[in-house]
């Protein structure tokens, strides 16, 4: 495992910037496009169920991604602590932190979906949803909450595996709990010979299946095969201390990534006061969102390793040729992906919904929101490269610039001024203001000699 991280360390620091990170992003994109549709897939046959099944799936977006970011930035700082451990060569701190980062994320998300949980009702009437949706958001958050903590397996243990230098690893676990979770879709919803029909309950047991498949596939890797973690507790002490390095990387990030959701809530409530339909298309937009922006998410996972290296090594340049080959990519890419999107808004708007007025909004959305994709992406990946940079705060200021000073603010006032269209072309303009203030503020490192590498601990 050491011999094959060293390789992988000089093929980032010495070969082709763009080949590189096309070998690292490639294998990533296998895996996601099956993981990714985890949500579109459950939306699709709960589209096939109603509107207000729809709707009430659609409300439980916002919840379920705050835990989801929760994961996804403790993840950033796992991986952060642990592959500086492995290049320094102390294999025994880096077992600990990767053992401390799952117990640590179990905790904080056994915590939090507790709390949710328990405030459930309150939590989505503020959201905007009306009482008779109440029960069916129960059906299918309550499964969901119970099942959350597998989530450390798909996302700490995968950043373990990437820390580790493997990443095609991730890929075959994200496919594979993909790939269960769509197959169990229709059989838990609709029912088949013994298996009762169970709705949307059905959907939120299929997801929490295919969790248990990717927590007990990671476990048994790290645990067995790669030896990574440890197979008992820690030490008290060793256990605060991992939780101190992780921590301090991992909870700006978690919070630059859980600001998001709280924006999808707040843009939740807002579409909310247009009715139920505009709930369940704002709901499958989102979903179609998350498929479409696939390579720009996939690239986010690629391209901080990339430059950790090379700015830790002192190679700016390639630094700056990563950053800007990056970028340029992404807005071609996500031009053609915008096309593509325009060419089949009818089939997808059909497929999702049977009713004429969600269908109507969802091509209104298609239309509009998918066209700053590309500016989005410039947004993601300045973020995520000023991570790379052990800037997570900086990071952490551009979200919050970005979803409350630039992208809820003009959507709210699109949606004042001419309703749910222009709610949609005021979240595109925040989404342009924000990708030049971001692109601005990363190219400034090479205009400037103040990059310092801040500590991985406290």
């Amino acid at each position: 495992m050491t011999t094959k991280k060293s390789k992988q360390q000089h093929d980032l620091l010495a070969g082709s910037v763009n080949t590189t990170l096309k070998n690292m992003t490639i294998p990533m994109i296998y895996g996601m496009v099956l993981l990714m549709t985890f949500n579109l897939v459950d939306t699709f046959f709960v589209g096939l169920l109603g509107t207000k099944p729809l709707a009430a799936v659609s409300f439980t977006f916002p919840i379920t991604f705050t835990v989801i970011s929760l994961t996804i930035g403790l993840g950033i700082g796992t991986s952060a602590v642990i592959a500086r451990f492995l290049g320094e060569k102390d294999h025994m701190a880096a077992k600990n932190a990767a053992t401390g980062a799952l117990i640590l994320t179990a905790i904080i998300v056994g915590l939090l979906s507790a709390v949710g949980f328990y405030f459930t009702d309150e939590i989505f009437t503020m959201l905007g949803a009306s009482a008779d949706l109440l029960p069916l958001i129960h059906e299918y958050i309550d499964i969901w909450y119970i099942g959350s903590v597998c989530l450390i397996g798909p996302m700490i243990g995968n950043a373990v595996l990437r820390a580790s230098g493997d990443t095609k690893t991730p890929s075959i676990i994200m496919g594979s709990a993909g790939l269960i979770n769509a197959l169990l879709d229709p059989l838990f919803i609709f029912g088949w010979g013994p298996v009762p029909a169970m709705g949307i309950k059905g959907a939120a047991i299929a997801t929490l299946v295919s969790w248990i498949f990717g927590l007990a596939f990671v476990l048994y890797l790290l645990m067995f095969k790669k030896k990574l973690i440890h197979t008992s507790f820690l030490p008290p002490t060793v256990f605060i201390d991992s939780c101190k390095r992780i921590l301090h990387i991992g909870l700006p990030a978690a919070g630059a990534n859980m600001l998001t959701p709280i924006a999808a809530a707040i843009m939740t409530a807002i579409v909310a006061v247009y009715g139920d339909s505009a709930v369940a298309a704002f709901g499958v937009g989102s979903r179609i969102e998350s498929i479409a922006s696939l390579v720009v998410l996939a690239l986010s996972m690629t391209l901080p390793p990339f430059i950790s290296q090379n700015f830790g090594a002192g190679n700016m340049e390639r630094v700056e040729q990563a950053y800007r080959s990056s970028i340029k990519f992404v807005l071609v890419w996500q031009v053609v992906i915008y096309a593509v999107l325009i060419l089949i808004s009818g089939f997808i708007a059909d497929a999702f919904s049977k009713e004429e007025s969600v269908a109507d909004i969802i091509k209104m959305f298609i239309y509009t929101l998918p066209l700053g994709y590309g500016l989005q992406g410039v947004i993601i990946l300045t973020n995520s490269s000023f991570n790379a940079l052990h800037k997570p705060m900086v990071a952490l200021v551009l979200s919050i610039v970005r979803l409350f000073v630039c992208y809820v603010p003009l959507a709210y006032l699109g949606s004042e001024l001419y309703g749910l269209e222009g709610l949609f072309v005021g979240a595109l303009l925040g989404n342009l203001m924000m990708a030049f203030i971001s692109y601005y503020s990363f190219t400034r490192q090479f205009t400037k000699d103040d990059v310092e590498v801040e500590p991985v601990s406290s």
